[in-house]
């Protein structure tokens, strides 16, 4: 398994091909995604997302989406929007392997924290996120307007 940068540290597209070949798993977690994947992707690029892929003879086992973000609580943080294994795939190391690759890019960049939020449904990935030694820091409260 290796582990592909699709995005460039300004959020080009450096690797397109595997940004397409990342919406089969990446769909997994995020159903809703638009028809145009791509453009859609695009569009978080162009705002500050960023996005890594695992690798395993050409097929994408993993992917993440991730963002730098400055705040006033907790100064540099890399937020993870999304990060998502071939449910055919789990446990056989590649979310390791995609969250150690994040977190060595967060401390490369001098971020404080590494952060994202979970569903409170997806209790398989909190047993992994708890393993990973990520802890629960807080609550995330939000209010859907559309």
């Amino acid at each position: 398994m290796k582990i592909i940068a699709v995005t460039d540290d300004q959020g080009v597209v450096s690797e397109a091909e595997w940004l397409a070949n990342a919406e089969r798993v990446h769909r997994q977690l995020r159903p809703q995604l638009p028809v145009d994947y791509v453009a859609r992707l695009r569009e978080v690029f162009a705002a500050g997302g960023r996005m890594a892929v695992v690798a395993d003879d050409g097929n994408v086992v993993s992917v993440a989406v991730w963002r730098l973000v400055e705040n006033t609580y907790e100064g540099r943080r890399l937020y993870i929007d999304d990060l998502v294994s071939d449910a055919a795939r789990r446990s056989c190391g590649a979310g390791r392997l995609l969250l150690g690759w994040i977190e060595a890019k967060a401390r490369s960049l001098g971020c404080d924290v590494l952060a994202l939020d979970s569903g409170v449904q997806r209790h398989d990935a909190h047993r992994f996120y708890f393993r990973e030694r990520l802890l629960i820091s807080s609550y995330c409260f939000k209010k859907v307007l559309k």
